[in-house]
């Protein structure tokens, strides 16, 4: 089965929708199409893009994180054990624990531990660093705040909050806890956030994307439509912006952009 779509992965994971197409561009997943040629993800897919990304983020080479995910997919559940799922890579190897069973010895540099429930709405993993248990550094403070988004939220605010403290210039973490306040209802919160984040990190398309979100959800039409039309120019294969760029210009009363942009999203997402 793949009922994942794209906005289902950046939701669950908090991947920013180029690290998805960069990911699947390595080799690391390769999701079945849907309608309109749309990506479909697994399960299993969505497992190897966050080890894949963590993976990278660690600095492993592509070779060995690909004979990983290779490994780890042929023993991978079609659906989230109740026992949860810890994932580490050692040297070729990943090493898998489910429950009180282990697949792998566990004595991983890297350990990967997988938290959430898909169905639910939240899939996160933490990379833990035994000998390393206080948290200094903005991966660290980043990671703390995934594992804490589903059941303390206030939680991951204060660790998105140390993890921008510790790496001003790191906008994940920007993006991350803006949208959370946005979920919160904490509209204002959300918008300086947005703001500061833009400031700090300048006009990345996944922010003037979630910018604009905020900004629909305000009434503020014209600003969302010129934060989405931002989030285009930078990354022109953003096919939500585009089409969110049109309906918002059907608002506007200005049918001819409106039908441009519509026109751009289906070349996009059509085979």
């Amino acid at each position: 089965m793949h009922p994942y779509g794209v906005r289902d992965v950046e939701r669950l994971l908090h991947l920013p929708r180029n690290t998805i197409r960069a990911l699947i561009a390595a080799g690391f997943v390769t999701p079945a199409r849907g309608p309109r040629n749309a990506w479909r993800f697994s399960f299993q897919d969505l497992i190897v893009l966050r080890t894949a990304q963590t993976l990278v983020a660690a600095r492993v080479s592509n070779r060995r994180i690909a004979k990983s995910v290779k490994e780890l997919r042929r023993h991978l559940p079609h659906s989230m054990p109740l026992s949860g799922l810890s994932i580490g890579a050692v040297a070729d190897r990943v090493v898998v624990r489910e429950g009180d069973s282990h697949w792998q010895a566990e004595s991983g540099q890297y350990l990967l531990e997988f938290g959430g429930d898909p169905a639910q709405g939240s899939l996160s993993v933490i990379e833990r660093k035994p000998e390393a248990p206080e948290l200094h550094t903005a991966p660290d403070w980043f990671a703390e705040a995934l594992a804490l988004e589903r059941d303390d939220p206030r939680g991951a605010l204060v660790a998105y909050a140390k993890a921008i403290a510790a790496d001003p210039a790191r906008i994940e973490p920007r993006i991350n806890m803006a949208l959370l306040l946005h979920e919160a209802s904490r509209l204002a919160e959300a918008e300086r956030c947005y703001r500061e984040a833009m400031g700090a990190c300048g006009g990345h398309p996944l922010l003037l994307y979630n910018f604009g979100l905020l900004l629909e959800d305000l009434g503020r039409m014209p600003e969302a439509a010129q934060a989405y039309a931002l989030a285009v120019q930078g990354d022109p294969a953003l096919a939500d912006g585009h089409y969110n760029l049109a309906l918002v210009y059907q608002k506007l009363g200005k049918p001819r952009e409106a039908i441009r942009h519509m026109s751009h999203y289906r070349r996009l997402v059509e085979p």
